[in-house]
């Protein structure tokens, strides 16, 4: 079978994938979700119109486990591709996501403040103090999830392969 994969950067914190294939997209699809149903595929998987979604089985999985989601996207009749991603189990981006926001949403409150007590001639030391603790927030925030994704690199070539292993057969 003829494939071919791109991939973005490995600095992205929910690396991308593009994998080219020279097969007939429903064929293809059927093929992918008759072996996740099988007796042999260990992996918790999901499959919603042309969106599949795979897990690493309960017994191994951490806070920190991948989540593989790919979509099967018709090219022509005879070619496919599947565009995907890595990235944490939604209920975890989901609350880097929520942290973030409010560090987010902090930050300006805490400038308006700083603002506001320049104004009256008051101190700044406690709004300045926050505003310089926000952004090393999110860079805790970033090195968290660069962590969890180095935790999860072997759980994701583990998901990785399984697909490679699904496509080539």
């Amino acid at each position: 079978m003829n494939v071919q994969e791109k991939r973005n950067s490995d600095f992205f914190l929910r690396p991308r994938f593009s994998i080219d294939i020279k097969e007939n997209p429903d064929e293809l699809l059927q093929r992918i979700t008759t072996y996740l149903k099988s007796d042999v595929c260990k992996y918790r998987s999901r499959v919603a119109e042309r969106h599949v979604f795979i897990d690493i089985p309960v017994k191994k999985s951490h806070f920190w486990s991948p989540q593989l989601h790919f979509e099967v996207e018709k090219v022509d009749e005879n070619s496919s591709t599947l565009k995907g991603l890595f990235g944490p189990k939604p209920q975890v981006w989901t609350l880097f996501m929520f942290v973030h926001f409010v560090v987010a949403t902090l930050f300006l409150g805490f400038a308006v403040f700083a603002y506001v007590k320049h104004r009256l001639g008051e101190s700044l030391i406690f709004p300045i103090a926050i505003l310089v603790a926000l952004p090393l927030i999110w860079l805790l925030l970033y090195f968290l999830g660069s962590i969890g994704k180095e935790t999860g690199k072997g759980q994701m070539k583990e998901l990785h392969d399984l697909l490679i292993t699904i496509i080539e057969q």
